[in-house]
């Protein structure tokens, strides 16, 4: 008889983190800057795409340490306007501890992983 009542309870969902944030971008973070206008959110996110790849192609050709961090902190906040979570952990890596092989890697992983997710949404 225990098997009926489960199936109408909530969910439990203590652990883990918010579904939406789990996304190369954050949608719900989004919307709510945009006020649900999804014209206005793909024109942002076709924005961010393309500074997302101009900042990953400074990175990888800027040998001065200080120029990396100040294209790293650019990226860092353009990922935050727009919810791509992952590219901000990973940019602020490079701003906080330099940038190293592992680091750049894990940049442009992130930026390519956002980057489709944005062409998909665009389609």
């Amino acid at each position: 008889m225990a098997a009926p009542s489960i199936a109408f309870e909530a969910p439990e969902n203590t652990g883990g983190r918010c579904p939406s944030k789990d996304r190369p971008i954050d949608l719900v973070q989004l919307a709510t800057r945009t006020k649900g206008d999804k014209a206005v959110e793909i024109e942002i996110l076709q924005i961010f795409a393309r500074q997302a790849r101009g900042c990953l192609q400074a990175l990888a050709n800027e040998v001065e340490a200080a120029a990396r961090v100040t294209i790293a902190a650019r990226l860092k906040n353009a990922a935050g306007a727009v919810g791509a979570h992952a590219v901000l952990r990973s940019a602020e890596a490079v701003e906080r501890e330099g940038a190293d092989a592992g680091r750049l890697a894990t940049v442009a992983a992130s930026v390519i992983e956002a980057e489709n997710f944005i062409l998909k949404l665009c389609r």
